[in-house]
């Protein structure tokens, strides 16, 4: 089964990420951009979902490291913030998608599926 990194400091957001996944992929969390790319590192994944808005180290730069290291690895972003200006930073940082919180469940298997396939 496909293993995906949710990068989601918000509880609430990450159940609701657990909710759509659930039974199709393996996940597992990061609470912040720092642990995100200390998972990617260590772990194997095939796709990440990361939340722009985190403590520590923000999912911008958190997705450039991620990039840096792993180039392979789609990441998609996660974010309320639907300003063209953050769609271009989004894509600038290296995310190939771009998800708008509230999450589309339909929306977010599909994008997920066609990244993978």
């Amino acid at each position: 089964m496909k293993r995906i990194l949710i990068a989601e400091d918000n509880d609430s957001n990450y159940v609701l990420m657990t909710y759509i996944l659930k039974g199709h992929y393996d996940y597992d969390r990061a609470r912040n951009g720092e642990e995100a790319v200390e998972k990617v590192q260590r772990g194997h994944f095939d796709l990440v979902l990361m939340d722009l808005k985190m403590p520590m180290m923000d999912g911008l730069e958190a997705t450039r490291k991620i990039r840096a290291l792993f180039p392979a690895i789609p990441v998609v972003a996660l974010t309320a913030n639907v300003f063209d200006v953050d769609r271009q930073n989004a894509a600038k940082a290296g995310c190939i998608e771009f998800l708008q919180k509230p999450i589309n469940r339909e929306t977010c298997l599909d994008t997920i599926r066609r990244l993978l396939s």
